[in-house]
Parts: structure tokens; sequence; C-alpha cells
């Protein structure tokens, strides 16, 4: 029986990243929709739970994704709500690479350095790849501060993360170098997980900063986040500080995604959000 990914995006076109790793993580056929809501979604949910045998339900399965990470744990939600005893498919959230990228480049911080009792700054982090990285890190025993240009976007964040996993994170408001400078001052762990081609600190920020221990940037395109670091740094020790690059713990997303895929369908009961991904992570670093 053919191995059937539902992918429910509330982006109007379906991710192509998304649709690729699927079929790399096992999914025989993907069948992407655009545009949902929970409004919108209960049709499409009850073509996944009616169509097959109690026995074969595990051959379906649904992904969610899209850019904006508000949208996709609605959408996530709502489409539990419309399972019931014996009919439920194996569901699994990802919105922007959210969960699986926040989760390999916390776990593989973790492999180089202690993250319990350690102060870490997500730099720009008030997006869906940053909430998520921060409320690992939290979860690991970090003390943990997200940093945004406006503080009200910073608030937002940390009150979004206490509601979905009950940790306090502290907002910061830094809109240039000099400030973000100031935020990182007596940070121990920092993450950047700004947009694409941003550069949140130039080299003289972090490199004689004697408190940093460990430092990973996701932004892959030039110019990196954190300037003086590569994309390609895997673990590498520079001016006496830990960098992973986008690339470097990318391979773990990459390898993390594809896995998450693939257990989606050794059963229909299957909840991936990023408890049970950054728990995978973790296994594989």
């Amino acid at each position: 029986m053919k191995k059937l990914l539902f992918q429910f995006d509330t982006d109007t076109n379906p991710s192509v990243f998304d649709t690729v790793v699927a079929y790399d993580g096992g999914a025989d056929h993907v069948i992407g929709y655009g545009g949902l809501t929970p409004e919108n979604i209960a049709g499409l949910v009850e073509g996944t739970i009616f169509t097959r045998a109690p026995k074969d339900k595990k051959n379906t399965a649904i992904f969610v994704g899209g850019s904006n990470m508000t949208a996709g744990q609605n959408l996530f939600t709502a489409v539990q709500k419309h399972f019931f005893p014996g009919f439920q498919v194996s569901v699994m959230l990802d919105s922007n690479g959210s969960n699986t990228t926040a989760a390999a480049a916390v776990a593989k911080l973790a492999t180089s350095g202690k993250l319990a009792g350690k102060k870490a700054v997500v730099l720009a982090g008030t997006g869906p790849v940053g909430q998520r990285a921060a409320a690992m890190l939290a979860l690991e025993g970090a003390s943990v501060s997200i940093t945004s240009r406006h503080i009200f976007n910073a608030e937002k964040a940390c009150f979004a993360m206490k509601e979905r996993f009950k940790v306090d994170l502290t907002p910061v408001e830094a809109a240039d170098y000099e400030s973000r400078a100031a935020a990182i001052a007596d940070a121990n762990i920092v993450l950047a997980t700004g947009a694409a081609g941003v550069e949140l600190l130039k080299p003289e920020h972090w490199q004689n900063n004697p408190h940093l221990e460990m430092l990973a940037d996701a932004n892959a395109t030039p110019p990196v986040g954190i300037g003086g670091t590569d994309v390609m740094d895997k673990g590498l020790e520079r001016h006496g500080k830990i960098i992973w690059g986008a690339i470097g713990f990318g391979t773990l997303k990459l390898a993390l995604h594809r896995a998450c895929i693939g257990k989606l369908f050794e059963d229909n009961k299957q909840v991936f959000d990023a408890e049970l991904i950054f728990k995978l992570a973790k296994e594989m670093a």
C-alpha cells in the first residue's frame, strides 16, 4: 500500500522544500494543499481518516507547514480536533522548518557543552526558528533572552513561548550592532536566527568576549548572521568559542526532518511537534 503524505500549508503555495524532503523521508506520494485554515480543512482531514481500514491508516499522514508559526500551530491543533478513536492519522508540525531547524541547532549546541545554568541569547529570535529554539534552550535549563528590533515583538514572542511551553524568556530590544553586542555581553551561548542575508554581529562584537562559549548561526545566505563565522562551521573552534554554521548543523536538520517523515508511517497515532522532534534530534546528534 502506498504511503501518502498530505501537505497542509498555510501559505498559498505549498513549500517545495518540504515536498522534496517528504519524498526523501519515505513518502510514496505527497499531495500538497495551500491556503489552509482551521475553517476550511474539515473535508480534507475527513478524506484522510475515512478512506482506509484501521490496519492501513498508518500509510496516510499529514504534514502541517507554511511560513507562519502561529497559523501553523492553529492548523495543527484544528486537524487533531477532527480525529476521534479509531479514526486518526499521524500528523507533524514544522512551519518554516521551525521545529526541525531549532531542534537541530540546539541539539548540536548541546553536544559542544553544557546548556543548563548557562545564559543564552537568541538574536532576532521572534521568527518561528528563534522562538522554538529559545524554548528548547530554556527547557534544557538555560536562562534565555530573545532580541528584536522592537521590544513589542520580543515581548510577544516570549509570551507565546510561555503559553506553549511554560518557559520564562526575557525580551530585549536590540535594533543595531551596538545594542546587540550589549545584549550578548555576558552571554555564554548565542544563536542567531535573523532574516537571510542580514548580519547581526560583526567579528569584533564576539571574538574577544570572555564569557562566550558557543555560537550558532541559522543563516546560510551571505552575509552570515554572525560575522567571522562560516556556514560550514561544524563545532569548529574560533577564538576560543565553538561555532556551528547553518550548514554545519543543517545536515542534522535534514536528517531529522527525513526521520520524522519516516516515523509518521510507523503507526497512525504519531503527533510530531517540538517536544518529540527535539527528543529525536538529541538522540540523533
